[in-house]
């Protein structure tokens, strides 16, 4: 299992950037599409969440395409 998850839906144009930034950062992640899965959407919902992209690294739950929190994630998991 990859260290990043992604929730995203399919029309979404801000989980479209987020996906891009990460590939374009050669960040390996784990797409959760709440649209082609139900339970991905349970899982945002028990977390407290309802919007999308949310980003979960380690212990991070990050909104949206956050360039900064995700690079102080990113960096914790490596060290």
């Amino acid at each position: 299992m990859s260290n990043v998850i992604v929730y995203s839906s399919t029309n979404c144009p801000y989980c479209q950037q987020l996906k891009k930034y990460l590939t374009d950062q050669q960040v390996a992640y784990e797409e959760r599409n709440i649209d082609l899965n139900d339970q991905y959407g349970q899982e945002l919902h028990d977390m407290g969440l309802m919007s999308l992209p949310v980003t979960v690294i380690g212990e991070h739950k990050i909104l949206g395409l956050n360039v900064t929190k995700l690079k102080k994630a990113l960096a914790e998991i490596a060290s």
